[in-house]
């Protein structure tokens, strides 16, 4: 029943506002979409041998943004390509045996690790053994050939469809990633100075607290990689995206603010984390209270830090 609960809880989340689970459940359907399309087409139209090729390629391409779709087809594409040509010109050299298979998988495997083909090198290998399954349940050459170039033929259809639907079908503006990268970075440095203030002010520095800033201080860092991969991602889906021309959208197509103000809250993060870690040491080591005045002058800094921390942490 709690798993029943949790699933509908994310349901009502995508279907509430944007965000990741409403970007999710988006993708599921136009990977669905676009499997069965290509489903539909290599089985009842082209009546193909080896049909799942298409959906499994309409699938495997698409992607969050356009752009990251589209070198995904054209590496998926190429990784096809060299896979099947790998096993052609081995079958067909020296048929369809075990020593043959076992060269196949060689030459496949090492040609995945091209950097080029990206993640989809490994595709290399997997084209190319299915190419040989589908090679050796042939009868004759031409039948042989004919099944090569099928597999490469749905292997265009599905990433086609795939391409289409993702253009087409509420291409996403991920611009809000950079805005909620943004607002998270300020709320963990809101809360971190927040803390700081009060226990500099109150004098209340010992060395479980201590700690405890330092840990803070790392988890800020971490929020700064995330910011950066939200501003990333949102640049990236900018790019042949048919929604950039809507009125909607028009002024979200530039980061230069954005990029801006990461990297001024980055090197603020780098100090707050030196100034923790500071902390942090002086406290292994200290044994008096005789730095009453600094610690107050260094509260009423952190207070100040934490009204500027709390604009983009609310806006």
């Amino acid at each position: 029943m709690a798993k029943i609960h949790n699933g509908w809880t994310w349901l009502r989340s995508a279907a509430g506002a944007s965000g990741h689970e409403r970007d999710t459940v988006l993708l599921i359907g136009k990977c669905v979409l676009a499997s069965t399309l290509s489903w539909w087409i290599a089985h009842a139209v082209l009546n193909a041998t080896s049909p799942a090729f298409a959906p499994f390629s309409a699938v495997l391409t698409m992607n969050v943004t356009v752009s990251k779709s589209l070198w995904q087809t054209l590496r998926h594409i190429a990784a096809v390509i060299v896979g099947v040509g790998v096993q052609a010109v081995i079958g067909f050299t020296a048929g369809p045996d075990l020593f043959a298979f076992a060269l196949v998988g060689v030459v496949a495997l090492s040609l995945g690790q091209w950097h080029r083909l990206g993640e989809q090198g490994p595709q290399v290998a997997t084209a190319a053994f299915f190419a040989f399954s589908t090679y050796a349940a042939a009868a004759t050459d031409s039948d042989r050939a004919a099944q090569l170039g099928q597999i490469i033929l749905l292997v265009l259809i599905g990433c086609g469809i795939g391409l289409v639907v993702n253009l087409c079908i509420v291409p996403p503006l991920r611009y809000r990633s950079a805005e909620q990268g943004l607002h998270a970075l300020a709320r963990e440095m809101e809360s971190l100075l927040d803390d700081m203030a009060d226990g500099l002010c109150s004098g209340d520095v010992d060395a479980d607290r201590a700690d405890r800033w330092v840990s803070a201080g790392e988890r800020v860092q971490a929020a700064v990689g995330q910011a950066r991969a939200g501003f990333e991602m949102a640049e990236s889906s900018v790019p042949l995206n048919p929604r950039r021309f809507l009125p909607a959208h028009r002024s979200h197509l530039t980061f230069t603010r954005y990029r801006q103000s990461l990297s001024a809250m980055e090197r603020a993060v780098h100090q707050l984390a030196s100034l923790t870690r500071a902390l942090g040491r002086w406290r292994d080591t200290e044994s008096t209270y005789t730095y009453g005045p600094a610690l107050t002058a260094y509260a009423d800094f952190a207070e100040s830090l934490r009204d500027i921390a709390r604009t983009p942490a609310t806006y």
